[in-house]
């Protein structure tokens, strides 16, 4: 069972800069395809970027491109999301996730990230 913790969230002006770690215990995520997703008050939670697990081939949500980027760490148990120029509309519940195919099989329990204005 992988067991996935997420840190790093916290309150930032708008303009400033966060960077989640996600870190696998018991398990290695070596094999998994590995994201990031939020979900704002009363909204649906959202992807936002993945990896995979070479680490080669990313994919960002629109509103992340240019912004954010996610990564790997050298020992591949560790994922990262650094967050950059942040708005107050990335204001949400940030969750680390991981997956083989189609549909997620962990997630984390998520690390709030505010942005104020």
């Amino acid at each position: 069972q992988v067991r996935l913790v997420e840190s790093g969230g916290g309150l930032v002006q708008a303009g400033g800069s966060l960077r989640l770690s996600c870190a696998a215990s018991e398990y290695t995520i070596s094999n998994l395809r590995m994201g990031w997703f939020r979900q704002a008050p009363g909204k649906e939670r959202e992807f936002v970027a993945s990896i995979d697990w070479s680490a080669i081939t990313t994919n960002y949500t629109d509103s992340a491109k240019g912004r954010f980027t996610i990564s790997r760490g050298n020992a591949k148990n560790t994922v990262y999301l650094q967050m950059n120029n942040l708005k107050p509309e990335d204001t949400g519940v940030y969750y680390c996730a991981g997956w083989v195919r189609a549909t997620i099989d962990y997630w984390g329990q998520g690390t709030q990230v505010t942005v104020s204005s």
